[in-house]
């Protein structure tokens, strides 16, 4: 079985850590990695037996899947700022694959439309479906790099001192537009009234898990503009990442633990000075403590309630939800990509074009058609694949469902669930095949293995709440909440991850940035200089090997 990381052993413990990270999501080893670049020696405490978080894979029965990485945006720009991160924290070993230019498959009932890669070509393929709608399209797409050149603005206050950076989000719309405060809903009805369009352009809300109507259009068009230029996903597969990653951390003399629960972080005299692991009640001690582990589940979990409360971290968590729960499923099938004609494009199959009615009848109870169902071809998008898993495949299938669907199972053990939940895995199975089948019918008798993800598996290894992938929603008020930053009430209490910035891996890599910055203090100028550094090298680099090709 393919892993990263260290399996705890106390004999292992440094006694002199500089920071404590929990969890080893990409936020978490981001923010290790920048620190031990500078000199800090970091330990990174992992509850499953992998280190990477979403962006680990996992094997079974001779095949491979990624569990969230299934493709990114924007790394094969060397200039853009998510691959300088990536190629600072791994040292420029991680290498991207291109995706088929049609990277996204939009299957809205009979109809089928495409996102294809570049501006201008994704403008003429909609206006292809939409030629009476050119000028709304045109504007929709300036819209995404308008709010693109303010994402730096928006969550600048991350890095900033807890207060200040408290002050500068409830200023922020004092210089930054009303679409960055509005749904997506309502910003592209403000360009358009044809819903199908609008039903079209918000078809990726799945990359961040709410409909047109609840979703936050600074969320929308992140995603959107991350994308636009094309998807990419990481040679030899999503363990590449961790695995590029974790000897940054070990050269400067930490470590990333896996079997490594964390059970409570350790606050003395109002600071927080340590963790106690799950196992064997071990205390590891440090200056500065970081929760990669979720906004809900560090302050309602790892601290003790009555520290909590009196740091005033429990009432604020009214004012957020946690995002949606998902099924996933793992399938693998005889024969290699090539063989079974597997493309390099996700496919997004909804029921209509109305994504508000398709989640909110399905959550009411009133249409039993899943909202969304996402299909994903890893094994056809990676081209290292065939030489470790010749004449293999593999498809991930991803869906929304609902936690009380799982609530009679809900804290049991993990494979010992019984065989009523067994059944009802296999009817859910059945029907994501079928959806497969419809629009890969060549797979159908190829299929050699597959297991169901259920929002239980989700909690078991990823320690969330409710099975929710994305932390805590992606709503307009999630982004009005000024309290949630970087840095905690609790002095030496730091977060990253998702819940401070945004869902996905960019927006957990970047948060991971702003967190090693604002640890740093005064001194957080040096993570910025890291990168510039490296991208002076790099364009140094390139400019070389141009005049050496030249001679």
């Amino acid at each position: 079985m393919k892993r990263t990381g260290t399996r705890f052993r106390s004999r292992l413990v440094a006694q002199d850590y500089d920071a404590i990270i929990i969890g080893s999501g990409i936020g978490g080893l981001t923010a290790a990695a920048l620190l031990s670049k500078l000199g800090k020696r970091v330990c990174v405490l992992e509850q499953h037996y992998t280190a990477g978080g979403y962006t680990h894979s996992y094997e079974r029965e001779g095949y491979e899947w990624d569990v969230g990485v299934h493709y990114i945006g924007e790394v094969h720009k060397p200039w853009s700022v998510i691959r300088r991160v990536f190629d600072v924290i791994s040292d420029g070993k991680i290498e991207w694959a291109p995706m088929d230019p049609h990277y996204d498959r939009i299957v809205i009932g009979e109809q089928s439309y495409d996102y294809v890669a570049g501006r201008e070509e994704f403008k003429a393929e909609i206006k292809r479906h939409f030629p009476g709608e050119a000028a709304a399209i045109d504007r929709y797409v300036e819209l995404l790099s308008e709010v693109s050149s303010r994402v730096p603005r928006f969550f600048a206050g991350q890095a900033l001192p807890r207060g200040l950076g408290m002050l500068y989000a409830k200023l922020r719309r004092l210089w930054l537009p009303d679409y960055c405060f509005k749904t997506t809903r309502e910003v592209l009805e403000g360009l358009t009234s044809n819903q199908e369009l609008i039903g079209v352009l918000t078809a990726q809300w799945g990359d961040y898990g709410l409909p047109p109507a609840e979703s936050s259009f600074l969320m929308h068009a992140m995603v959107a503009k991350h994308y636009i230029t094309g998807g990419n996903y990481p040679v030899g597969g999503a363990t590449k990442i961790s695995e590029s990653i974790i000897p940054l951390i070990e050269a400067a003399g930490g470590h990333v633990f896996t079997y490594a629960g964390v059970e409570q972080i350790l606050v003395e005299n109002g600071r927080a000075v340590g963790v106690r692991l799950q196992k064997d009640g071990v205390e590891i001690r440090a200056p500065q403590i970081v929760s990669c582990a979720g906004l809900v589940p560090t302050y309602t979990r790892l601290i003790e309630p009555q520290v909590a409360s009196a740091h005033g971290l429990l009432e604020p968590l009214q004012q957020v939800k946690l995002s949606a729960a998902s099924l996933c499923l793992y399938a693998g099938f005889k024969g290699s990509a090539a063989e079974l004609g597997l493309p390099k494009t996700n496919y997004w199959v909804y029921p209509t074009h109305d994504h508000d009615y398709n989640v909110s009848s399905f959550a009411s109870g009133q249409n039993p058609a899943m909202p969304l169902i996402y299909i994903s071809f890893p094994s056809a998008k990676d081209p290292a694949w065939d030489a470790h898993y010749p004449h293999k495949a593999t498809v991930e299938i991803v869906a929304p469902t609902l936690p009380q669907w799982f609530a009679q199972w809900k804290g049991s053990t993990w494979g010992k669930r019984g065989a009523e939940y067994e059944a009802f895995k296999a009817q859910l199975t059945e029907h994501l095949l079928e959806v497969l089948y419809r629009h890969q019918p060549q797979l159908r008798g190829a299929l050699d293995f597959c297991e169901l993800a259920t929002p239980l598996s989700t909690e078991w290894f990823q320690w969330n709440e409710e099975g929710e992938i994305y932390g805590i929603d992606h709503t307009v008020q999630r982004f009005e909440q000024h309290w949630i930053h970087s840095q905690t009430p609790i002095k030496g209490l730091y977060l990253t991850g998702a819940d401070t910035v945004t869902a996905g891996v960019g927006g957990a890599l970047m948060a991971g940035v702003l967190t090693a910055t604002r640890m740093l203090g005064w001194r957080g100028y040096k993570v910025g200089k890291l990168l510039k550094d490296w991208q002076a090298s790099a364009a140094s680099a390139d400019e070389q090997a141009a005049a050496s090709q030249q001679a």
